[in-house]
C-alpha cells in the first residue's frame, strides 16, 4: 500500500495527537486511518449516491 501526505490543520492536528494517544493507538496515522475507515464504510452501507451525499452535507463536508 503507497502512502500520501495530507495537511491538517496545527489545531486539529493537535487534537489527533491527543486522541490517538489517549485511544492507545501506535500513532496518529494509525488513528487517522481508522477513522477515514470507519467513515468511509458508512458511507458505503448507503443506498445512493444522493443518500451519501446528503450525509456528507450533514456533516458540514460538502454544501
Amino acid at each position: 500500500m503507497g502512502k500520501a501526505k495530507i495537511k491538517l490543520d496545527k489545531d486539529l492536528m493537535d487534537k489527533v495527537k491527543k486522541y490517538a494517544e489517549i485511544s492507545g493507538y501506535s500513532s496518529s496515522e494509525e488513528f487517522i486511518t481508522h477513522c477515514l475507515e470507519k467513515e468511509i464504510a458508512k458511507l458505503e452501507e448507503s443506498d445512493s449516491e444522493e443518500e451519501i451525499k446528503k450525509r456528507l452535507k450533514g456533516l458540514g463536508y460538502i454544501s
